[in-house]
């Protein structure tokens, strides 16, 4: 009989790994709080010209959007009103994106090596059963 992904490895090995790999990835990215600054207000991008500083927020990026859409329903086929708008959305996007901020909750020192161990160690025990075992591994 073959074991895990066609080889000799352990099918035990590689459900185990796959359970000690899903529950430390779970804890691990449970144990993280995601926050976000995004707002029509907000300073999505900043550049600096003529001695200035000046910050793009969300709200401008808005202006192109509704103009390039009124211009698209005027003429669908007008490229201005397409780029103009698929511009302004994807610089939503990347805005969104940018303004994500990612921090770990208060955790004890065991906890975390507790998660590692398993999401670590979950991964190693997975792998390990997908390669194929020689004699001189099985003794």
């Amino acid at each position: 009989m073959r074991g895990a992904g066609g080889t000799s490895g352990g099918l035990g090995q590689f459900f185990i790994g796959l359970i000690m790999l899903c529950g430390g990835f779970f804890l691990l990215l449970n144990a993280i709080t995601v926050s976000s600054s995004f707002g029509l207000g907000s300073r999505l991008y900043g550049f600096s010209a003529l001695g200035a500083s000046y910050g793009v927020t969300s709200g401008m990026v808005m202006i192109p959007f509704m103009l390039g859409i009124g211009i698209i329903f005027y003429n669908g086929k007008n490229i201005l009103g397409w780029l103009l708008t698929i511009g302004s959305i994807t610089a939503l996007i990347f805005g969104v994106i940018a303004s994500i901020r990612f921090s770990f909750r208060a955790m004890s020192a065991f906890d975390l090596i507790t998660i590692l161990i398993l999401a670590i160690g979950g991964l190693g025990l997975f792998l390990r059963s997908l390669k194929t075992l020689d004699s001189a591994d099985i003794e």
